[in-house]
């Protein structure tokens, strides 16, 4: 084999197994290799299609640190997805309608005096989730008063006898009050009745308040970089699903109760029974999940279909691809539920209701701001524009956000420290810009010089600084492949700043530009040039960009 094969430098056996010892010259082709081909670690179309769905979110409120994870993970999937040779369409379904977006039309048409996002100066998503807040807290104050009551206090004693947990005891109870002697509840509930029956003023408020909500995500979506091809509503797709219904009874695969609802028994699965039509008639989510899946096959043909949703839903999940499956439907076999866990601060837990939520907008600005801090305390740089300087302190402190919650693995929780994510020092976006940037002098030095680098390919003592970065570089291509295939960002994150701290290390151990022979100059060169073009590509599919300097 060393005799035929030229790469092949030494051999040895080490308990029954063979090491190969690759030669300089492997190597050295394969650094040409990369260096003249730009989409170096990118697959050729496959012909195959997956549907990526994220982001999702209620038109009651703007978007919050919780969507910035599922936002980022859905984009940097489908990045990656489209890498290795996938079509991809990006979607997300809108959570249009339903009780919580009637309590932010209630408040604002009792309390709002016609007050705009234009007149008041607020973000469009921001205002409206102003009146959802004002609403619950109007609630609350109303609930307060009422537990003040001896109707209240007399349905308190009834329930403690019940044998109930605490938290059920309790949820039983304010339940009670919010469908039975709520007057704000009523109204929303009559509110959503005439939603459901199409007159025409309530219908004229819901899409003149979701119409804010959008105009204020799409600028939130503008400024995370990302976008969709295809766009669904709940308020379309929320009568879907019965016609599967009856399918699955003919199929035997849903069974039918006294009462009328129908029922899929699923503990054969280690699941239990699951209703998917309510006596009444009406539909619950599953039902929906299951019509907008079939229609969506329909309409897309895709081979997979991803869903990035919180693990708060993983038994959802489980229980809607079973029954998939079980109602023998082509695409089942390619549904996966990309879950990932909770995303919180330093200080504790997002909350929503009560008005303190961490909204996206703020977190993005935050962090802006600190990157903007982080480059003032550097100094400034020499001979930019202040419109330079802007783009590359946006650049920094989105890579910063971006990186920081994609090099985690979706599955487990995570804590998001804004002044951790910003550190130029660390397992971060900024430290791996530099990196970038650092070459990307380099590259300017040898533009300005007309340095040759024809003479990399005769550089004959490949020192081991050397090899790191060259075999870190040959595995790129398996990392992004194996990133597509689990579903999983924080691979190349994670092999993004394993090669910026190797090209550190080179850096600071042997001489580029004074190297000892104009081989050896060439060949650093080179492979600069190769580590921040695969830097640059890696990051790209996480969605950063990177800055010409810091």
């Amino acid at each position: 084999l060393q005799k035929n094969v030229p790469e092949i430098k030494s051999f040895n056996v080490v308990k029954g197994f063979l090491n190969l010892e690759i030669s300089d010259v492997y190597w050295q082709n394969f650094l040409q290799t990369v260096s003249a081909n730009p989409d170096f670690g990118r697959q050729p179309r496959n012909g195959r299609k997956v549907m990526v769905e994220f982001s999702s979110p209620n038109t009651n409120k703007p978007l919050h640190l919780g969507h910035i994870r599922n936002i980022l993970l859905g984009w940097s999937c489908s990045r990656i997805l489209e890498a290795v040779g996938f079509e991809v369409v990006k979607t997300q379904i809108i959570n249009d309608r339903g009780v919580a977006i009637c309590k932010s039309m209630l408040s604002w048409k009792k309390f709002g005096e016609g007050k705009t996002p234009e007149s008041t100066g607020i973000k469009p998503d921001h205002f409206v989730g102003d009146w959802y807040v004002l609403f619950e807290q109007k609630s609350k104050a109303e609930y307060d008063a009422w537990q003040q009551t001896d109707e209240a206090k007399r349905i308190f004693e009834t329930k403690k006898k019940a044998n109930q947990t605490e938290k059920d005891f309790f949820k039983e109870y304010k339940n009670k009050w919010s469908n039975e002697h709520s007057a704000l509840g009523a109204e929303v509930r009559e509110m959503l009745l005439k939603w459901e029956s199409h007159d025409p003023d309530t219908l004229a408020l819901w899409k003149r308040m979701n119409g804010w909500v959008y105009q204020g995500f799409e600028q939130t979506y503008n400024d995370l970089g990302v976008s969709f091809d295809k766009l669904y509503y709940e308020s379309d797709t929320y009568l879907l699903g019965k016609d599967i219904v009856e399918e699955g009874l003919s199929k035997g695969v849903f069974f039918k109760k006294d009462d009328g609802s129908v029922w899929v028994d699923l503990t054969d699965a280690g699941q239990d029974q699951k209703v998917v039509l309510r006596a009444d008639g009406t539909s619950v989510y599953i039902t929906q999940d299951l019509g907008t899946a079939q229609m969506r096959h329909k309409e897309l043909g895709c081979e997979r279909y991803v869903y990035v949703v919180a693990d708060e839903q993983n038994y959802h999940f489980q229980v809607l691809f079973e029954i998939l499956k079980r109602l023998g439907e082509p695409y089942a076999g390619g549904l996966h539920h990309l879950s990932y866990g909770l995303v919180e601060l330093p200080t504790g837990r997002m909350k929503t209701r009560e008005g303190t939520v961490v909204d996206a907008d703020d977190l993005v600005a935050e962090v802006l701001k600190l990157a903007s801090e982080q480059s003032s305390e550097r100094g400034e740089i020499e001979g930019i524009s202040a419109a330079e300087r802007q783009e590359n302190l946006r650049r920094v402190g989105m890579g910063a956000l971006k990186f920081f919650i994609v090099k985690v693995h979706p599955k487990k929780k995570m804590i998001f420290n804004p002044e951790e994510s910003v550190d130029l020092q660390g397992q971060t976006g900024p430290y791996i810009q530099y990196s970038f940037v650092r070459i990307n002098g380099l590259m300017q030095r040898v533009e300005k010089e007309k340095v040759d680098l024809s003479k990399a390919g005769n550089y004959g003592d490949i020192q081991p600084q050397e090899k790191e970065l060259l075999v870190a570089l040959h595995d790129f291509p398996n990392v992004v492949l194996k990133a597509a295939d689990e579903y999983d960002p924080s691979l190349v994150a994670n092999f993004c700043y394993d090669l910026a701290k190797k090209y550190h290390r080179f850096w600071h151990d042997l001489s580029i530009f004074n190297a000892d022979t104009p081989e050896a100059k060439a060949f650093r060169l080179t492979l600069s040039r190769s580590v921040g073009q695969v830097l640059k590509s890696g990051m790209g599919l996480l969605g950063v960009e990177m800055p010409e300097r810091m």
